[in-house]
C-alpha cells in the first residue's frame, strides 16, 4: 500500500508541478526553458502511474483524480498562498474516502 500511495503522490506532484511551470511560461511570461522543464516533468507524470500494480488503467486514473484534487488544494495553499476553506477540506476528505474505496475495497 505504501508503494501505491507514494506513486500517486509522485504522479500528482509531477502533474501539478509540470503544469505550473507551463502556466508560468505561458501566462506569466517566464522564459521558454521554464515551459520546457514543465513539459518534461509532464512526460514523467504520464509514465509514473504505469508503475502502479493495480490491473485496471481506469481504476488507477480514477483514484489518481481524487489524489490530484487533494494535492491541488495543498499546492494552492502552499504555493499560491490561497488558504483552503472548510468546503475545500471537506471536499478533499470526501475524495480521499472515495479513492480508498476504489482501490482497497474487497472485490470478488
Amino acid at each position: 500500500m505504501f508503494h501505491a500511495i507514494l506513486l500517486f503522490l509522485l504522479a500528482g506532484l509531477a502533474e501539478i508541478g509540470g503544469g505550473y511551470l507551463v502556466w508560468l511560461w505561458l501566462r506569466e511570461s517566464k522564459p521558454l526553458w521554464v515551459g520546457m522543464v514543465g513539459s518534461l516533468i509532464l512526460i514523467g507524470y504520464g509514465v509514473i502511474p504505469t508503475l502502479q500494480q493495480f490491473p485496471s488503467f481506469g481504476r488507477v486514473y480514477a483514484a489518481y483524480g481524487g489524489v490530484f484534487i487533494i494535492l491541488a488544494v495543498l499546492w494552492g495553499w502552499w504555493v499560491d498562498k490561497k488558504i483552503p476553506d472548510l468546503y475545500d477540506w471537506v471536499g478533499a476528505a470526501i475524495c480521499l474516502v472515495g479513492v480508498s474505496i476504489m482501490l482497497w475495497a474487497p472485490r470478488h
